[in-house]
C-alpha cells in the first residue's frame, strides 16, 4: 500500500449510534476510507471492497432478531479472506468471551467503553506494522 492510499475501514455494528460515533471518531483522527454495515450479511455482501480491517460488534442482533452474530460473520469472513484482520468488539467484559473470539481467529478483541477508540487506533497501527514487517521479509527472503 502506498503513502497516497487511506485504509479501508469496516466497521460492523448494529447499534446505529454507536456506529456513527465511531465513524465521526476514526474521520476526525485519521485519513480513513469508511464503509459501515448494521449486519454481518451485510458486510459479507461488500467483501469484495477489500477492507483492510474490519471492526466487527460480537453480537449483532440488535436490528434482525435471526442475523448472523459476530462470530458466524467472523467465520465467514476468514473463509472468505483469512489475511483480513478482523477485530471484535462488545460490551461483554468477559475473558471467555474474548478468548472465543481469538480462537475464531480474531486479530484482537475490544470492550465497548470510552477508551475503545485510542484502544482501536493502536490495534490498526500494529496491525500495519505487523504488514509492514511481513513485507520486508517477503522481500528479503526472495533475494537470499
Amino acid at each position: 500500500m502506498n503513502k497516497k492510499e487511506k485504509i479501508k475501514l469496516f466497521l460492523v455494528d448494529d447499534d446505529a449510534l454507536f456506529l456513527k460515533s465511531l465513524e465521526i471518531e476514526f474521520l476526525q483522527h485519521a485519513d480513513f476510507t469508511i464503509e459501515t454495515y448494521a449486519t454481518g450479511e451485510l458486510c459479507m455482501q461488500n467483501l469484495s471492497h477489500n477492507p483492510d480491517v474490519i471492526i466487527l460488534d460480537y453480537f449483532l442482533d440488535g436490528i434482525v432478531k435471526n442475523a448472523m452474530n459476530g462470530i458466524e460473520t467472523l467465520d465467514k469472513i476468514k473463509a472468505f479472506n483469512p489475511d483480513i484482520p478482523v477485530v471484535m468488539l462488545s460490551c461483554q467484559d468477559k475473558i471467555d468471551v474474548a478468548i472465543n473470539c481469538m480462537h475464531h481467529r480474531a486479530f484482537d478483541y475490544v470492550v465497548k467503553s470510552e477508551t475503545a477508540f485510542i484502544r482501536l487506533q493502536k490495534i490498526i497501527t500494529t496491525i500495519f506494522k505487523y504488514k509492514k514487517m511481513e513485507k520486508e521479509l517477503s522481500w528479503y527472503m526472495e533475494r537470499m
